[in-house]
């Protein structure tokens, strides 16, 4: 199932970041070691962020791609299930019977 994993780094932990030459060289390796599909590096509230879209088989690879990011890096970490447009479209009509289930 494809997950969007957002790595939030606060600002002290950031600043420490970029001071170290090695920061793209380990990103990079994160990146490649988790086959993220897409990685994206952008500002939210004041601090770095950076999400990757990866895909996990199992629950056993949370750890595995949250750790680096927690301990590595200092981020505050979040997994999120995505759907893509056929997800949707797919769960959709269930989803309708189910809620319309619980109005009558």
């Amino acid at each position: 199932m494809r997950f969007l994993i957002s790595a939030k780094i606060p600002t002290e932990a950031g600043n420490l970041m970029v001071q170290d030459a090695k920061l793209l060289s380990k990103l990079e390796t994160y990146i490649n070691k988790v086959n993220a599909e897409a990685t994206y590096f952008f500002e939210a509230d004041g601090n770095r962020v950076a999400v990757f879209i990866v895909d996990i088989q199992s629950a056993d690879q949370i750890p595995i791609l949250a750790e680096p990011l927690f301990s590595g890096m200092g981020a505050h970490v979040e997994l999120h299930p995505l759907m893509s447009l056929n997800d949707l479209k797919k769960g959709m009509p269930q989803a309708v019977v189910e809620v319309n289930s619980y109005r009558n």
